[in-house]
């Protein structure tokens, strides 16, 4: 917050919309100069955009570090490297919750790309639920995005 001759005037730092959105994550903080770091730390996005996720971690991170990102999805795992834009320790849930920035507009596209899968996923489940019988993640794929392909893109980017 700022001050503006006795008005209280709140500056937003969002640069994009964030969607609320749980996906698995490893991460560990890169120093520079260390080729093995610390062991990959465990968590969860609370949310993400274009620009940058959200979680929360059990130790702080100090602002302006790069730290690597992992996340997994079946067989493969998706690699990012973002900076840590601020820390803060949460109260309600005694974490901290840390706020990340991409380093490359190439890790955004990777985010949304694992951000789609994972739809994808739960779809492939709700067609097997309802027609009783497995269906592929192939033939989950084309149908999700026949359906939903645009109004992802529209929503989201």
């Amino acid at each position: 917050m700022q001050k503006d001759s006795n008005h209280l005037q709140i500056i937003e730092r969002r640069h994009f919309i964030r969607h609320p959105l749980s996906l698995p994550l490893a991460y560990k903080v890169i120093k520079p100069g260390l080729s093995k770091g610390h062991e990959d730390m465990r968590s969860e996005t609370i949310n993400v955009s274009i620009g940058g996720l959200l979680f929360p971690a059990k130790h702080p991170v100090e602002p302006n570090s790069m730290i690597a990102i992992k996340m997994p999805f079946e067989d493969k795992i998706f690699n990012i490297k973002a900076k840590v834009i601020r820390c803060v320790n949460n109260p309600e849930t005694k974490f901290y919750d840390i706020a990340v920035s991409f380093f490359r507009i190439n890790e955004a596209f990777k985010t949304k790309m694992i951000e789609q899968i994972y739809l994808i996923a739960e779809y492939r489940n709700l067609l097997t639920l309802q027609s009783g019988k497995e269906v592929s993640l192939e033939e989950a794929s084309r149908k999700w995005i026949k359906r939903y392909s645009e109004r992802f893109k529209r929503l989201y980017w």
